[in-house]
């Protein structure tokens, strides 16, 4: 069992280079590694010979893996690729027995050439192993330990913890897929893988050391965790695991499955008669009528009555012309507020002529607009002369108009009186 992954991988790439569908064989209970090299289709693609013009590397490359008539795989097994320029991963480790077809799509994303073939796992029922442990190697990535080389480091590496080479890898897990963080994109972070390995022989002493009271307590918030004298076995500082995050799972304790239940007559107790329940008291919605409807309402009212005070109370004076056809005359009426007077009072006489000219010219405008035969409006005159206030006649080269127009080219083609 030492050699059946390196075996697999060299089965699969064969049956691929022979354009053939591959059949692999794997006992439950073992982890299942398939390798999907790009270099393994290089010549499956009817653009060939456009490939070649290039360096292979630069081709992207994907995989689409799912299960035969179906839209995803099997619910054990998962499939990873980094990039399109990056070797694929089919792994997980088999439940149940049975078999598995898998479709793979090969597709070259710089000219969209396909190539398709069905992978087969026929999984055998096999012995589970009775003593296992799961291990977190931080520096690691999923990527990095699938292939055979690097599994059989960390293997050799458990072995000489475990004092075992009867020692099998169960599982590998993404640190991703146990609820760890995404890492920084820079370098020195991994993301952690966790490993979990199986025998037959029973934990060593340097395993059995994580279940003790005093490594529980070193493996408290804060604490500082020491590796257990003679226990560090890791040839590469890239496979060191994290001892805090070692479990071991001994099989061979089932669990006691629970009582079954008893079995009665199947005959309702007698228990007197049914007494239905009385019905719910009332009531008092009324509470809930003020809260709903009559404060909204309230409150509109109030803010009605603030925005016409602000808006009719507030106003200033207006000029108000009442007509009496029956008497023939006309009175204007004026309501200055004081507020008003006082500052009129304050304004300077040439600003206050000014504003008054504004309305006066909007008026003459708005009069002018039901009539095109009436004479020139008096705002393309000069209103006043700024230094003594009285107005001057338009002829007169010593006006300085208040607001100085922009020249007009058809000015002069205007009638003056």
């Amino acid at each position: 069992m030492a050699g059946c992954g390196s075996w697999l991988f060299l089965t699969g790439c064969a049956v691929i280079l022979f354009g053939a569908n591959a059949e692999i064989t794997i006992p439950v209970g073992r982890l299942f590694t398939y390798e999907l090299m790009r270099e393994t289709f290089r010549n499956d693609f009817e653009s060939s010979s456009r490939i070649y013009t290039q360096r292979w590397n630069d081709v992207p490359i994907i995989f689409k893996c799912k299960m035969q008539n179906f839209p995803d795989l099997p619910e054990w097994l998962r499939f990873t690729q980094r990039n399109p320029y990056d070797d694929g991963f089919l792994y997980g480790t088999p439940t149940s027995p049975g078999k598995n077809l898998i479709e793979i799509n090969v597709i070259n994303r710089q000219d969209y050439d396909t190539f398709r073939f069905t992978l087969v796992i026929k999984v055998i029922p096999e012995k589970i192993l009775p003593y296992q442990a799961e291990v977190f190697v931080p520096l690691r990535e999923i990527e990095k330990v699938l292939p055979s080389p690097v599994q059989n480091e960390i293997k050799q590496d458990l072995q000489n913890l475990w004092n075992t080479e009867a020692l099998q890898v169960v599982n590998i897990t993404n640190a991703l897929d146990r609820g760890g963080r995404v890492p920084l994109p820079i370098g020195g972070h991994f993301e952690g893988v966790y490993v979990k390995v199986g025998s037959e022989k029973y934990f060593s002493k340097c395993l059995l050391r994580v279940q003790t009271p005093e490594h529980q307590r070193q493996c408290a918030p804060g604490a500082r965790v020491k590796v257990p004298g003679g226990c560090s076995f890791c040839s590469n500082p890239s496979n060191c695991i994290t001892w805090c995050k070692t479990e071991l799972f001994d099989l061979t304790k089932a669990e006691p499955e629970p009582p079954a239940p008893t079995m009665g007559s199947g005959i309702l107790e007698s228990g007197g008669d049914f007494d239905p329940p009385e019905s719910p008291p009332g009531r008092d919605f009324f509470p809930d009528y003020v809260v709903t409807v009559i404060v909204p309402l309230v409150l509109a009212i109030v803010l009605c009555v603030l925005l016409a005070y602000i808006m009719f109370g507030r106003r200033e004076g207006v000029c108000v012309s009442i007509s009496n056809p029956t008497k023939k005359y006309k009175t204007e009426l004026f309501f200055l507020s004081n507020k008003k007077v006082k500052r009129n009072a304050r304004t300077d006489q040439i600003q206050l002529y000014h504003h008054h000219t504004i309305h006066d010219n909007t008026d003459e405008l708005r009069a002018m607009a039901g009539t095109r035969g009436a004479s020139p409006p008096l705002s393309t005159l000069p209103m006043f002369n700024s230094r003594t206030g009285e107005r001057a006649s338009p002829l007169q080269s010593d006006s300085i108009p208040l607001i100085m127009a922009q020249h007009d080219p058809y000015s002069d083609t205007l009638p003056r009186e």
